[in-house]
């Protein structure tokens, strides 16, 4: 994305900032997520730490939904007859870039929004998300701001007071805020919602029911994990830890886990035991076999729908004018599955002897190599850290890559540190002997130069 320079709103001091001005969809699939998130046009001011939204003029597009909005910052104050000029290049590049065979009567009026909440309601309200459904929300981050700021004794009395807002939509959105915290390295908030998420399951019905499927969703994981350990996993075992899920959630994992091993042969060990079985039991068998039978045709449909758009993003990369820039652009949609679904298509390209499309293939996955392999710092500090116990190969290494060893990589050094977990770990003295090996050769080496 192109960078601008804007004033800091607080300080007024000058900062550069990201700007992402058009989201279509058609070019770009994440585009949605990006605006949705909040991710594009942000502030973060160096200087006095301001961080808010920059207010520039946007145009979005979804050819799926029909949806062409446009949306110029009030506050700017500019006439209208400008917003118009400015926005029209913008819409234009849009148009441009669709085919002519897919440029419908939409297309031609593009909708202004006043306010970019408005946009932001707009795109939601197309993928069938009403205001209603958005002040509810709402209404529940609150509550949970207000749970989480709360004094202990208090907590009760507020979850009694809220409880038609606390049913399972409430808990999926305080499991997400939690593990952002987690992710985010955020201890105090991931402290703190954990400590209320235990009073949420105790004090609610809902938050009880959650907490026993949980339960029983861990001891069918675990169940599952202590029978493949001996022999491996065989059907047989399978058949027994499905027969001991206590729940249609300890069912559901079970079957994202141990997918491959519910088979046509399978299925035949729980049809002998429907047969050999009696009346009540019989019925409760041949209603587990409808369970394991849907569920594992939605998890079929889903892994099929994830490689069709896996294979639709490759396709897109491979016949892309400059590949390489492509893939480049998607690295962030790169995942395990597109990685096999390469390998398959350069395996059948190999069988067809379809030299251009293996060429092609071959600079994806150069790309993502390359993206792969660790920043030359990583890679430094891991060879370093192999050597931490031999003093005199340490010392030559460093000599051996001495301009690598910069006051930056001593920072980056001292930053991982600062992070790192118990000092009693034999992983944290290992890693501070070479802080303090990198240290001491980088003092010397300034010493030196002067």
């Amino acid at each position: 994305m192109p960078k601008t320079q804007v004033a800091c709103p607080q300080c007024r001091q000058p900062i550069l900032v990201e700007v992402q001005q058009i989201f279509d969809l058609a070019q770009d699939p994440l585009a949605k997520q990006k605006l949705l998130n909040g991710a594009v046009n942000v502030i973060h001011c160096p200087t006095c730490g301001y961080s808010g939204m920059l207010g520039t003029p946007i145009v979005y597009h979804d050819p799926e939904k029909e949806l062409f909005l446009t949306f110029f910052p009030p506050e700017s104050g500019v006439p209208l007859n400008e917003q118009e000029r400015q926005l029209g290049p913008m819409i234009n590049r849009v148009i441009d870039a669709l085919p002519a065979e897919k440029r419908k009567a939409y297309i031609l009026q593009p909708k202004s929004m006043l306010t970019y909440q408005t946009l932001i309601e707009s795109v939601l309200e197309a993928d069938g998300i009403t205001k209603e459904m958005l002040e509810e929300q709402q209404k529940k981050i609150h509550l949970i701001q207000r749970l989480l700021t709360a004094p202990e004794t208090e907590l009760e009395t507020i979850i009694e007071q809220e409880k038609e807002l606390i049913d399972l939509s409430f808990f999926a959105l305080y499991s997400r805020l939690l593990q952002s915290a987690v992710a985010q390295n955020d201890e105090e908030s991931a402290r703190q919602l954990d400590k209320v998420q235990k009073v949420l399951f105790e004090k609610t019905e809902v938050g009880k029911e959650l907490y026993k499927s949980s339960q029983e969703t861990q001891q069918a994981i675990k169940e599952l994990q202590e029978a493949g350990k001996d022999g491996g996993l065989t059907r047989e075992k399978l058949l027994d830890v499905v027969l001991n899920a206590k729940s249609d959630a300890a069912l559901s994992a079970i079957v994202s886990l141990a997918r491959n091993g519910m088979d046509y042969t399978f299925f035949q060990l729980l049809s002998q035991k429907i047969d050999a079985a009696k009346d009540k039991e019989k019925e409760s068998l041949v209603t587990l076999r409808e369970n394991l039978l849907n569920l594992t045709s939605e998890l079929d449909k889903r892994m099929q729908a994830e490689v069709d758009k896996t294979k639709e993003l490759l396709e897109s990369i491979v016949k892309a004018e400059n590949i390489e820039a492509e893939a480049e652009k998607n690295l962030e949609n790169i995942t395990e599955l597109f990685l096999h679904v390469v390998e398959d298509e350069i395996e059948k390209a190999r069988k067809q002897g379809d030299l251009e499309r293996i060429q092609k293939l071959e600079r994806v996955m150069i790309v993502i190599r390359k993206a792969m392999e660790p920043p030359q710092e990583v890679k430094l500090i891991e060879e370093m850290l192999a050597l931490v116990d031999k003093q005199d190969e340490l010392e030559k290494f460093m000599d051996a890559h001495q301009e690598s060893i910069t006051p930056e990589l001593v920072q980056l050094l001292n930053g991982i540190l600062s992070q790192a977990g118990n000092a009693q770990d034999e992983g944290y003295q290992k890693f501070d002997q070479l802080y303090k090996a990198v240290l001491r050769y980088s003092m010397k080496k300034n010493l030196a130069a002067k």
